[in-house]
């Protein structure tokens, strides 16, 4: 059987791809999806919970933390980032920290911007 014929019939031929080690689909453990799932729900729970504190100025790092990392166990996981190029996963977790980062910071500064206002007690109509 030729080199052609052998790839056709369905096999991995290693002159072919050598720097894939999983080349084509892989099967994801229903377990780990769960468990991904799982912690998912605890982080939201965790956002819905602090979104009801008055942390101040750290109410936004803390939602954008709590962000940064769903987002990122979406993508690795559910998206299969995880089992992809290590370089890719690391650049899109870092894109997602920066992103962060610039809107909180942007958004820390937006006091700068507004006018403050009072507000002044109505007076009562006798």
């Amino acid at each position: 059987m030729s080199t052609a014929e052998h790839n056709v019939a369905g096999t991995h031929d290693a002159h072919i791809a050598p720097h894939h080690e999983h080349a084509g689909a892989h099967v994801v453990p229903g377990w780990l999806l769960i468990g991904v799932y799982l912690i998912l729900m605890v982080l939201t729970a965790i956002t819905v919970f602090v979104s009801t504190m008055d942390l101040g100025q750290y109410n936004i790092i803390v939602a954008l933390g709590v962000a940064v990392i769903k987002a990122s166990l979406v993508a690795l996981f559910f998206m299969h980032l995880f089992w992809d190029s290590k370089f890719n996963s690391v650049v899109l977790i870092a894109a997602l920290i920066f992103v962060s980062l610039f809107i909180g910071l942007a958004l820390l500064d937006s006091t700068a911007y507004q006018p403050v206002i009072k507000v002044t007690p109505v007076a009562k109509v006798p």
